[in-house]
């Protein structure tokens, strides 16, 4: 599946497929081609009905530095235009991680900052090494930290994230498991292992159940209260004529 890409390696692991950023001299950073080529494979893997779950991460110790150096001088030539075209195509690599029918996981080791700590906090878990660093950058250079920030502030409070983007200071994994951003925190050696039972444990649930729970995350929150429990019930009512619900309730009563 990797054969055309140039900066992303696809590993499989059975059900569950692992998108590894590979510029592991560059830590990773982003440029335009790196952020075409995660956008998509990760259209192609939601699409593929073997995939059940996605992990995202690092090559070489780093999960994601944010924008390549050499980008950032590239960028000082566009214009308004090709500002705003370039901003919505990073906006586009989130939200195809954000609205993927499957389980997204970042494995997060070494640095994650800018736009890599987007990558991660895009993700539905994030698994982090207590070695791991995180930060937002941004506005030590001049720039906003703003298509990250809705990410962000779906992970935690306002109050913590203007305390990591007004003071562009860095956190490690057990800080930013202790503020919300992160899930699980590991020790850097347990990382992998801990991250893929993880994985396995999710590939076992109802794929139906997964994806339709996935759904009402992506939809509850821009609804009203009325409407949020009117859709919720319309929900209930369609997963109940699953066939996984159907199973799974037989099973459970059949039980001994």
């Amino acid at each position: 599946m990797d054969g055309e890409l140039k900066n992303i390696l696809v590993e499989d692991r059975g059900a569950t497929k692992v998108l590894i950023m590979n510029r592991p001299d560059k830590r990773n950073s982003l440029d335009d081609v790196m952020i075409d080529e995660m956008t998509d494979i990760m259209h192609k893997l939601s699409e593929d009905e073997s995939v059940k779950s996605i992990v995202i991460t690092g090559a070489g110790g780093n999960f994601c530095s944010g924008l390549f150096l050499d980008y950032l001088h590239k960028i000082q030539q566009f214009d308004v235009m090709d500002n705003k075209k370039d901003s919505n195509n990073y906006k586009n690599l989130l939200l195809s991680i954000y609205n993927c029918p499957k389980p997204t996981i970042a494995m997060v080791d070494g640095y994650a900052l800018a736009g890599g700590c987007g990558i991660a906090s895009a993700c539905d878990l994030i698994v982090a090494s207590d070695k791991a660093q995180f930060g937002y950058t941004e506005v030590k250079i001049g720039f906003i930290p703003a298509i990250v920030m809705v990410f962000l502030l779906k992970r935690i409070s306002e109050a913590n994230a203007k305390d990591l983007m007004l003071t562009c200071k860095f956190i490690n994994g057990t800080e930013a498991h202790k503020i919300g951003f992160v899930n699980y925190v590991t020790e850097q050696f347990m990382l992998e292992s801990f991250t893929h039972k993880l994985c396995e444990n999710m590939n076992s649930l109802p794929s139906s159940s997964v994806h339709l729970t996935k759904e009402m995350f992506r939809n509850v929150p821009s609804m009203g209260f009325e409407s949020a429990l009117e859709y919720a019930v319309d929900m209930n009512a369609l997963t109940r004529m699953t066939a996984d619900c159907r199973n799974g309730i037989q099973k459970f009563l059949t039980k001994k």
